[in-house]
């Protein structure tokens, strides 16, 4: 069996999933949502719910932000007409970057 790889998280990174992960909880708290109602909400299991609001960084990011939106926590400081707009002028600039940025490897012509 292989061996387990360990990731190490940034302290920035850490510090956000924490925030985040309490930012969920306290708004389950204050809108007297269970654990279980929430987890049965966003289609998790309870013990998923658990480490997100604990802070695990390795949790679905898909999961922990269905959490967040089923409580009203704002993600990236906008409402969902922001978002759209946001998303939609991302794309738009990604559309006009080149597909790779690789360099294309040169053609080595040695046949003298």
């Amino acid at each position: 069996m292989p061996k387990s790889i360990v990731r190490t998280y940034s302290h920035y990174c850490r510090d956000a999933v924490m925030l985040l992960g309490g930012l969920i909880r306290e708004a389950r708290n204050q809108r007297k949502i269970t654990a279980q109602e929430l987890a049965d909400r966003a289609g998790i299991s309870r013990g998923m719910l658990q480490r997100i609001e604990k802070g695990n960084p390795r949790c679905e990011i898909g999961a922990v932000f269905e959490a967040a939106a089923i409580v009203g926590v704002k993600l990236f400081d906008a409402d969902e007409n922001a978002l759209a707009k946001h998303l939609h002028h991302t794309r738009e600039k990604l559309a006009l970057l080149p597909k790779s940025v690789r360099k294309k490897n040169k053609t080595v012509r040695d046949d003298f």
